[in-house]
């Protein structure tokens, strides 16, 4: 569990705090193995026997006061007895987890009497859409198309395969103007379809279970994957008189294309649903997706898109970020109260409202991602990836504070509990998945100045992990039961103290840029769904120049004549607290990310919905690479010259260095200076340095970036140079005279002074 603050010291009091122009919170990454120091919770067992508060709730810890009978808490100052048991338990402290570390991960004992056999199998069910894509500019369908998604999409379920532990259960559907289920445990696959009826208010004719009993539809991995491959084979897209048939002319006598996506997830869930606690604690549904659903309930408009880019009079940039209908938000529900986590890979370039289905896939705990293209898509990488990793689920997490203060907003893919304030439900967790909090003073007074009562902090993160079968049985003993999966309940606490800070330059000494990213970031995304990019442009903007306003005016910076201010030394570059010196460049790197670009500058809506999506998930340091990339140089492959460059031109010019190499999180650039030595290896050999830290990096990451090998003067080193965003404008117009980040910051000196009168 990885914990980091916007500042490692805490503001005095509320004063402190509105008067630093900082956002006070902290970034939670819970089913991380380590925590941001890279040590390893101390595991032990009987969670449940370990000490609660009576006031507060808050968990026994290392900073409580321990006696021979009671122990006060460290939260909330409680005294509270102790129990005969645990008197007997921390009379060998070195036994018990909480008494050796504040970072503990225990063992809770089976909530029930032994499920039946199957209950905890991993299960899987992958959704394929056979429905051509058809654009609605009277293009015609290209079959072409259809098969490179297909190809894309065999690829990754074959990489699945390669990634699920023998075990696990996986099943095959695919939709169109038709629901299908693959049997794939008979010699030959065998596939049952369903028609989707094409009213928006329809459902199924009949219950799958009906169509194929689930456990026949659910193959185990380890004796049917070359069935599952062989079914793989088979999968075509509908023809053009299937669609028509089916379809028939849609709104405006536009031909649709038959993509019955609602209806065909819904029944999936529903039928998955019947065995939930049975056959499985959780299934995951991958949902691929070559356009937006267009048929039967669940059916988006996506004329919407070419309106709106048409622009008249309306902000574009606002009308495209909220969701058309509740359909999928309502669908939602509906998984995880199916035990369903949904997945949704869209492989396309068409306008296809991932505002509307993106709640889908985040309220049930899953991933939305996006491939604008078949020809240089990681999907197949990113399956295998997703499904090597560990992951939690039926997860709950908690946060707790001190009395003094308390925590404002959440943020991240969670849903609230109705009933427990400060309480989060989280259906499936990866050790990447990051959430955070900002929060508030309880009082007037703040915290208290004796060196005793410090603020602190307490994370509960409860989760389940499947275990995989182990081998119970002798030597030369031959088991003749299936070994079985069992799931085990686990209890993860992490209690933090922090000291405060006793006057301003020590809390702008301690801050942390990359959680005030991360926490600034969730802030203008919220105000950009609420009011549209423009207003969350202006609330960034705004933010930066109070800050610059109070730091100037924290170390005297600015002077004033009979009430007016002078301007001859506005510090906008915080060249006094080196803490600070990342932000402004982080601001600006921001406002040119496609996340806050106009709708006129060619910003796809789907693509800011991906990006909303991914960068609301990431921890603080990947999040810093995506927003403001790493440029890094080097004088041959073996040998790095400077560790870090800002994104400009001259930067490159002045280095004088031949290779650089830039991390962007997603992509991946290799670029070779057209001054290089020609003797120098291109691409990078396998076994230098170079390649050893992009290999690195790769492995590293929650998805699979891209990566380019650039030689400059022979290749097109436009997807470089878009990432020199140094000498870009920030308002995309490039009207201005000066461009770039110099001209950035003599507009935030201009707004600070204006602040200032």
């Amino acid at each position: 569990m990885a914990v980091r603050a916007t500042v490692s010291r805490f503001p005095i009091d509320p004063d402190a705090q509105e008067g630093s122009g900082l956002p006070w919170g902290v970034t939670v990454t819970p089913f991380a193995a380590k925590d941001e120091n890279g040590q390893a919770p101390a595991y032990g067992s009987d969670g449940h026997l370990l000490p609660r508060c009576e006031n507060c709730w808050a968990y026994f810890n290392t900073y409580c006061e321990l006696e021979q009978w009671s122990w006060s808490c460290s939260l909330c100052g409680t005294l509270n007895g102790l129990s005969s048991k645990a008197i007997t338990r921390y009379s060998h402290p070195q036994s018990c987890a909480e008494m050796m570390s504040s970072f503990v991960d225990l063992e809770l004992p089976e909530e029930s009497p032994e499920e039946p056999e199957m209950q905890a199998r991993p299960v899987y069910v992958a959704a394929v859409d056979l429905s051509c894509k058809i654009l609605l500019v009277q293009q015609v369908c290209s079959s072409a198309a259809s098969e490179e998604f297909l190809e894309l999409i065999k690829s990754a379920l074959l990489a699945a395969l390669e990634a699920l532990a023998p075990g696990s259960l996986f099943g095959l559907a695919t939709f169109s103007h038709k629901l299908g289920l693959y049997d794939v445990q008979g010699p030959i696959p065998v596939v049952k379809n369903v028609s989707i009826p094409p009213d928006t208010e329809g459902t199924l004719p009949i219950e799958l279970e009906d169509v194929m009993p689930l456990l026949q539809f659910l193959a185990p991995v380890e004796t049917c994957k070359e069935r599952i491959a062989s079914a793989l084979e088979t999968l075509r897209p509908t023809t053009s008189w299937e669609r028509t048939t089916a379809a028939g002319q849609g709104l405006d006598g536009v031909l649709i294309g038959g993509r019955g996506f609602g209806v065909a997830m819904e029944a999936l869930f529903n039928y998955l649903g019947s065995e939930y606690g049975n056959t499985f604690a959780l299934a995951r549904v991958f949902a691929f997706l070559s356009g937006p659903p267009d048929y039967g309930a669940g059916q988006l408009d996506t004329r919407r898109y070419g309106e709106q880019y048409a622009s008249k009079g309306e902000d574009a940039d606002r009308a495209l970020l909220p969701e058309q209908t509740p359909f999928y938000k309502d669908l939602a529900a509906v998984a995880v109260q199916s035990g369903v986590c949904v997945d949704i890979f869209a492989v396309t370039n068409e306008y296809t409202d991932l505002a509307s289905l993106k709640f889908l896939s985040i309220e049930s705990g899953g991933s939305l991602l996006l491939y604008t293209s078949t020809e240089d898509s990681t999907l197949p990488q990113d399956m295998y990836r997703m499904l090597s990793r560990p992951y939690a689920f039926s997860c709950v997490l908690r946060l707790r504070t001190s009395t003094e203060f308390k925590p404002g907003h959440s943020y991240g893919h969670f849903f609230p509990d109705p009933q427990y304030e400060n309480v989060q439900h989280i259906i499936c967790c990866d050790s990447y998945a990051t959430y955070a909090y900002d929060f508030e003073f309880d009082n007037n007074v703040g915290f208290s100045r004796h060196a005793s009562e410090v603020p602190t902090l307490q994370i509960a993160f409860q989760y389940t992990v499947v275990v995989p079968p182990e081998e119970l049985s002798s030597p030369g003993v031959v088991s003749t039961s299936r070994a079985k999966h069992s799931l085990k309940r686990r209890l993860r606490i992490r209690t933090l103290q922090f000291n405060t800070a006793q006057n301003i330059h020590e809390l702008y000494d301690s801050v942390d840029p990359e959680v005030v990213l991360s926490l600034l970031v969730h802030k203008v995304i919220l105000a950009s769904l609420k009011e549209g990019v423009r207003e969350g442009r202006m609330l960034l903007q705004d933010w930066l120049v109070l800050l610059t306003a109070q730091y100037n005016d924290a170390y005297k910076l600015i002077q004033y004549r009979s009430g007016s201010s002078i301007s001859s030394q506005i510090d906008v570059s915080f060249s006094q607290c080196p803490q600070l010196q990342p932000l402004p460049r982080l601001i600006f790197a921001l406002l040119r990310n496609p996340l806050l670009r106009f709708h006129e500058e060619g910003v796809h809506p789907d693509y800011r919905i991906y990006l909303q999506c991914l960068f609301s998930a990431l921890e603080p340091s990947s999040l810093h690479r995506a927003v403001y990339p790493v440029l890094t140089s080097y004088a041959t492959p073996d040998k790095q010259a400077y560790p870090r460059h800002s994104l400009s031109r001259a930067a490159l010019i002045t280095s004088g260095s031949p290779i650089f190499f830039l991390d962007a999180f997603t992509t991946l650039v290799v670029f070779y200076s057209s001054t290089a030595d020609p003797s120098l290896p291109f691409p990078p050999p396998h076994d230098c340095l170079l390649r050893t830290t992009i290999n690195k990096l790769k492995q590293e990451r929650c998805i699979t970036p891209k990566l380019i090998f650039i030689r400059g003067g022979q290749d097109d080193a436009s997807v470089f140079e878009n990432f020199l965003i140094e000498e870009q404008d920030v308002d995309g117009s490039g009207l201005t005279s000066v461009m770039g980040f110099v001209s950035f910051l003599e507009g935030i000196t201009h707004d600070v002074l204006e602040y200032m009168k």
